[in-house]
């Protein structure tokens, strides 16, 4: 029975020593290994939750970015076609323009025209009418008396009147 004792006694120390030992590592050694990795654990979870929103901002960034860029590029065609527009308008007021102008100094000169052939044919007529009353006068004062001469002169202007001139 000593022997068993001596187990016994022996085995409750050991146990005592490996109890006093579990709770020495267990607060100087496996605490602090523990709170080490919890705190590491913490700094990656943190930065991997920052990475995660750092991720989302870049997509909503970009997704900004594109809608901008699609914004722009609206705009772009937008005031391309407006100033397409706006130069096909103007090309036509200005051809409109020109031709008007054409119209207009076409109908000038031709006015003029008529103006510048009445009055050289009114001249024509003038000079015509004063050289055969001439010719007719010195024509007449040399073979007729004065009231022949009349009757041939008012024949002649009546003839003269009665012409009609080609335009």
């Amino acid at each position: 029975m000593q022997g068993l004792v001596e187990l016994n006694l022996s085995l409750f120390f050991n146990l005592v020593n490996f109890l006093i030992i579990f709770l020495l590592l267990r607060h100087f050694l496996f605490k602090p290994v523990t709170d080490h990795l919890e705190g590491r654990k913490n700094k990656i979870q943190n930065a991997l939750d920052e990475a995660e929103e750092t991720r989302e901002e870049a997509g909503r960034l970009k997704e900004q970015y594109e809608s901008k860029m699609q914004n722009i590029r609206d705009e772009r065609n937008e005031i391309i076609q407006k100033a397409t527009r706006s130069g096909e308008s103007r090309k036509s007021e200005i051809i409109k323009e020109a031709r008007d102008e054409a119209e207009k100094i076409k109908d000038r000169a031709e006015k003029e025209m008529s103006r510048e052939r009445q009055k050289m044919i009114n001249e024509l007529k003038d000079q015509t009418s004063n050289i055969a009353m001439l010719a007719a006068s010195k024509v007449l004062e040399k073979e007729l008396d004065e009231k022949s001469h009349e009757n041939h002169i008012q024949e002649f202007i009546n003839e003269v009147g009665d012409v009609k001139w080609k335009n």
